[in-house]
């Protein structure tokens, strides 16, 4: 099977779990060290196929939102009213899709669960922050290859406090949908 393929397949799998997945640049990274892979293709397979993976997560969590509770989807929904009726919030929450390090899962199932959120201007801003932070990622994993620094790394993947942030981010979507933000009415 040819790396390539197997990276996409392997990215774009990952992508679609809700939860506890290793982060894309985490693969690439594997990939980097266990194949002579061009990194420009394997900078584009990674952004081709997590931004397909995290539309196809947006999209189950919009045919699955039936099965959470009215309250909790409505608590959504005036999050979302909330953040897009400021230019400011809004521009903050595109900023977190960009830069954001950490998992976007679960707020790609948040947009996802709030039918009036248009997913596609969040899947670029999504696409062009991977950009920047997977090239940096394969292009430094280069550099470190064979260094003690990419064992560190690898233990790194696994440690419990990336299952602790992984849990946390649940919490905090959790926590979201709980919240009641619709404005009082006067």
């Amino acid at each position: 099977m040819s790396g390539y393929f197997l990276a996409a397949v392997v990215i774009l799998f990952i992508n679609l779990l809700p939860a506890f997945a290793p982060p894309t640049w985490a693969v690439l990274l594997y990939f980097v060290f266990t194949q002579n892979l061009n990194p420009w293709g394997l900078i584009l397979i990674g952004l081709i196929c997590a931004t397909a993976g995290r539309a196809g997560l947006a999209l189950y969590f919009r045919k699955l939102a039936f099965l959470f509770p009215d309250k909790f989807l409505a608590n959504m929904k005036s999050l979302a009213s909330l953040v897009e009726a400021s230019r400011g919030k809004l521009t903050a929450l595109l900023a977190i899709f960009f830069f954001s390090p950490g998992s976007s899962a679960q707020l790609f199932e948040a947009a996802g669960m709030i039918k009036g959120v248009r997913l596609k201007p969040l899947l670029l801003v999504f696409a062009a922050g991977r950009s920047v932070s997977y090239t940096f990622y394969v292009f430094g994993a280069q550099k470190i290859h064979g260094s003690s620094l990419g064992e560190v790394m690898g233990r790194y993947m696994t440690s419990p406090q990336a299952i602790i942030a992984q849990v946390a981010f649940i919490v905090g979507l959790v926590v979201l949908g709980n919240v009641n933000w619709s404005r009082p009415k006067p």
